[in-house]
């Protein structure tokens, strides 16, 4: 035995018992390129011309290819969606007619909201936070669907890309703005109403995690914030907890820490001289 062969032998010994489920079960998992290239393939069959598909764009084809993936993944998760996995192929992409007229109203969001976007068909081409939000609702569907790993597969495809981790798990309403996008994160159990705006660097997470009698994080409760419609989040707000409610038509603004509840109408700013800063600024506050 040649020594690359005794170390690729000690590799394949260490952590057979460890509980990762592909080392002991032998089951093929879901292809992380073959779940990037049906998220574009899905983004060109509904804009075309604006993505370029890697394989074949057809709604027939999409559908194929993702029922093997979901297979894989359930398969190797052992998993039970309660339908089968072509099924939920299916119905993935019988909802990719609803996906992406909440889509439109993003981009009328984006295009809206931000002076420096000169056509609509630039924030489709250019704006990370536009992909990103594209990718986490079409994620959301088969996230709705219980589909194992392929939802977070797809998201975390749209974090590598665009710096925005939007989990699939993530509830967010139409008109939803991203502006410049990088380092945004929004945990599973968020909630987002209708025309909220987001700007770089906002956390929506979780204040702490609750822990079983072991020790162990306790899975599957609400974990993270509420926001309420027409709220403008400004840049590197941190808004933590299950519990805690951003209410209607407030603005949030940049660069503070939230663990509890604020009513409607609220203007959240962080400064060392409030006084000081609405002289200033006026109703606008600081730190925005």
């Amino acid at each position: 035995m040649t020594y690359t062969e005794k170390i690729q032998n000690e590799l394949d010994r260490i952590g057979l018992d460890s509980k990762l489920i592909a080392t002991s079960c032998g089951d093929p998992i879901p292809s992380r390129l073959e779940v990037r290239a049906i998220v574009l393939d899905t983004l060109s069959a509904m804009f075309p011309n604006y993505f370029t598909p890697e394989k074949d764009a057809s709604i027939e084809l999409i559908e194929a290819r993702l029922s093997r993936q979901i297979g894989m993944a359930c398969r190797f998760s052992e998993v039970d969606m309660g339908c089968s996995s072509r099924e939920a192929a299916k119905a993935f992409v019988e909802a990719l007619p609803e996906v992406k007229k909440l889509l439109l109203t993003d981009i009328e969001a984006l295009y809206e909201g931000d002076p420096a976007a000169k056509y609509r068909d630039e924030v489709i081409i250019c704006y990370p936070g536009f992909m990103a939000t594209a990718v986490y609702r079409m994620a959301h569907v088969l996230y709705m669907l219980k589909v194992p790993l392929v939802p977070r597969m797809m998201t975390e495809f749209a974090h590598e890309r665009t710096g925005v981790d939007i989990h699939a798990g993530a509830q967010i309403g139409d008109h939803f703005f991203i502006d410049h996008a990088t380092g945004i994160v929004i945990g599973e159990t968020t909630v987002i109403g209708s025309h909220v705006k987001l700007y770089q660097g906002v956390t929506l997470g979780a204040k702490f995690f609750e822990l079983d009698k072991d020790g162990n994080p306790v899975k599957d409760i609400k974990r993270h914030p509420n926001i309420g419609n027409n709220v403008v989040i400004y840049a590197n707000a941190t808004i933590l907890g299950g519990s805690t409610y951003i209410g209607d038509n407030s603005i949030i603004g940049a660069n503070t820490w939230i663990i509890e509840s604020v009513p409607e109408n609220s203007r959240i700013f962080y400064s060392t001289e409030t006084a000081k800063a609405m002289e200033l600024w006026g109703d606008y506050g600081s730190g925005i």
